[in-house]
């Protein structure tokens, strides 16, 4: 086990909640993590602004700015290796991003869902909960996942499961899955620094 927090990056396109809840869990409950930098798709987000609010370096990098993906991989990277991180965490994270060799294995996601189902491109935010209710299953849930270079795939770290209700509906299973995810990317997050 490492002898001093892991130095992340998290990856964010939106509103930042799992970023606060990481922030919550670091300061109310000792999850051994230093949050070097947060970088976002958007600059405009709410989650860019719960970073700055807690002091953390921030940048925005826009894939549309980028020819290629290897060069929006780089941008996305080189900020990582220049700060030390240890792990990346994606979340709600919406864009692709080719994860470089020496990052492998040292990327994680939260997903919405118990991958493998209701997994892959296009299936993120309600989309993935609509899509269990229309499906009728009875229990959903989160999974948090290394990442590789395809869409919700790699290694499954964590998974965590909450009922499917008759009357829910996208917003109310999102609600009651977040639960979930809170719980789960501290989990997994603890157990990697376990390992190293």
């Amino acid at each position: 086990m490492l002898d001093r927090p892991l130095k992340i990056a998290v990856f964010l396109s939106g509103s930042g909640r799992t970023l606060a809840n990481l922030i919550h869990r670091r300061d109310e409950f000792g999850l051994p993590i230093d949050i070097r930098l947060v970088i976002s798709s958007r600059d405009d987000v709410r989650g860019v602004e719960i970073a700055r609010d807690d002091g953390i370096d921030t940048r925005c990098v826009r894939k549309r700015d980028h020819r290629d993906p290897f060069e929006h991989s780089r941008e996305m990277f080189d900020p990582c290796r220049n700060a030390g991180v240890d792990l990346v965490v994606m979340a709600g994270y919406l864009n692709h991003v080719l994860v470089p060799n020496d990052f492998e294995n040292r990327v994680v996601n939260i997903h919405p869902s118990l991958l493998p189902a209701f997994g892959g491109e296009g299936m993120y935010g309600h989309r993935v909960h609509q899509a269990v209710i229309d499906r009728g299953v009875k229990v959903t849930g989160c999974t948090v996942h290394f990442v590789d270079n395809q869409y919700d795939n790699g290694p499954i770290i964590v998974q965590r499961v909450c009922p499917v209700l008759d009357e829910d509906t996208a917003e109310t299973l999102a609600a009651r899955v977040f639960e979930q995810e809170c719980i789960a990317l501290p989990e997994a997050i603890v157990k990697i620094h376990s390992e190293l």
